[in-house]
């Protein structure tokens, strides 16, 4: 009988919980989960899920135990990636990574390569499945012409002002509203204000949603040669413009300010009185939908490819669709790199195994039979002459 593979999940929260869950129905794995919160790995505790207390701001303590592990999967805030990415690295272990860091993980592509360490990063939804798509149609064309992505997660129940419950965390929100956003336009890249060039969008089974810019290409404006790249958030019509609001009137800012003879920084007072009203109610349920379309050429004829994913939240389990969009992906890629599907050393955005059919088509397959909505639309016409 073969030795288990080991696999160590850092982070216990929502997604790093589900990705544990998940990897642990296989009996080829064997799970450990590490987490600086004895009450988070609780939750995710059971028979195939061993626990361990693990302060994840530690890079020593993070290196000492990733490198007993034969896969690590990363599922910590951003702020934290880095230093989980690093360690990994120094200690030899293969890694797949959600975290949304916001230091430039391919600086560590060199010392990845060299310790012959593969190391998936941006592995959820998007950044993730949205790259993965992008680099499958990619790879089918001859150029890529235009590429873009629309994505969100919203809640069933609409309720007045924001129309919107936080699923994930709510400062990462924020920072989505105010971060410049990094696109490609004409062949140059450009930087222009997120919450900016709002559209309206029909989706099936949803309706009317609003899209606006927001800043999350990040690899793809590396790796894809699109003269026309762009990333849009979707939610509820009137949200960005209440949030603009807000920004443009100062309540996101970093700088404090004195009020009554304290010091108040704006941004903090803004995210404690909107994040009460951002979470969840027992019994709330959400969705997660996401269109990616990218137009080209290939063999003679103008081709468009459209993916359209959707998720609920799912009644049985309480997970929620953008926990089991974003975990799901990162617990199938850890799959990959476990039995050697995927071995290349490295920094590796999701784009380039998504141009990989044989990758593409397991990934759609599992997803799918954890009840993942996905439909792939392929439109051709001759060239004109």
């Amino acid at each position: 009988m073969s030795q288990a593979v080991r696999v160590v999940v850092l982070g216990a929260g929502r997604v790093g919980g589900l990705i544990a869950l998940d990897l642990a129905g296989d009996d080829g794995l064997q799970v450990t989960v590490c987490d600086r919160d004895p009450q988070a790995l609780q939750r995710v505790a059971g028979p195939r899920v061993r626990t361990e207390v693990t302060d994840l701001a530690d890079s020593a303590a993070v290196k000492q135990r990733v490198e007993s592990a034969d896969v690590v999967v990363g599922a910590v805030p951003g702020a934290l990636g880095h230093v989980l990415q690093s360690a990994a690295i120094e200690a030899g272990t293969p890694l797949v990574d959600i975290s949304f860091v916001p230091e430039d993980s391919s600086r560590l592509n060199d010392l990845a390569a060299q310790r012959n360490v593969p190391v998936v990063v941006d592995c959820g939804v998007a950044p993730g499945l949205s790259n993965w798509f992008v680099g499958r149609s990619a790879a089918e064309m001859d150029d890529v012409l235009d590429v873009e992505i629309m994505v969100g997660g919203l809640p069933v129940t609409r309720r007045w002002p924001f129309e919107y419950q936080s699923v994930f965390s709510p400062t990462d929100v924020v920072e989505e509203y105010t971060r410049p956003c990094r696109m490609r336009r004409g062949g140059v890249d450009i930087v222009v204000p997120p919450l900016t060039e709002i559209e309206n969008v029909e989706f099936e089974r949803v309706g009317t949603l609003e899209a606006f810019l927001t800043d999350g290409l990040r690899s793809l404006l590396e790796t894809i040669p699109s003269p026309t790249m762009c990333e849009k958030t979707l939610r509820y019509p009137g949200h960005a413009d209440r949030m603009a609001m807000l920004s443009h009137t100062g309540f996101f800012d970093e700088s404090p300010i004195e009020i009554d003879g304290v010091m108040v920084r704006p941004r903090s007072l803004t995210e404690n009185l909107m994040f009460s009203r951002w979470e969840p109610r027992p019994g709330d349920e959400e969705f997660t939908v996401m269109r990616v379309v990218v137009r080209g050429r290939s063999a003679g004829e103008e081709r468009t490819e459209r993916w359209d994913l959707y998720d609920r939240t799912d009644r049985e389990t309480g997970a929620t669709s953008m926990a089991r969009t974003t975990g799901f992906p990162c617990a199938i890629v850890t799959r990959m790199v476990a039995d050697g599907s995927w071995k290349t050393a490295g920094i590796t955005p999701p784009e380039i195994l998504g141009a990989r059919a044989d990758l593409t088509e397991r990934m759609l397959a599992e997803l799918r039979g954890r009840g993942v909505e996905i439909h792939h639309e392929i439109q051709s016409t001759p060239l004109r002459s």
